[in-house]
């Protein structure tokens, strides 16, 4: 089973954004795409507000054992790495 989480931002014009993040080879993948576009964007490089949130949703999950510890770790590492660069 695909490890994979989505949550919806209402952007600073209004328009809403669907997030979706997948795991794959211990790497997570960030997509998104607006409402008012046609594809998906796919991130080699996620932004850290999107970073943030997806802790934030994991460690929700994680109080409801639907996520691993692991993977805030993850996520964590991956939020450190983006605010390195």
């Amino acid at each position: 089973m695909r490890n994979c989480h989505s949550w919806t931002v209402r952007e600073e014009d209004g328009v809403k954004r669907e997030i979706r993040v997948t795991k794959q080879a211990s790497r997570w993948r960030f997509q998104s795409k607006r409402a008012d576009a046609t594809i998906w964007t796919y991130y080699t490089k996620p932004l850290a507000q999107d970073l943030s949130s997806f802790i934030e949703v994991l460690e929700r999950k994680y109080q409801r054992r639907r996520a691993a510890h692991h993977d805030i770790l993850l996520a964590q590492q991956m939020l450190a790495e983006v605010k390195a660069s």
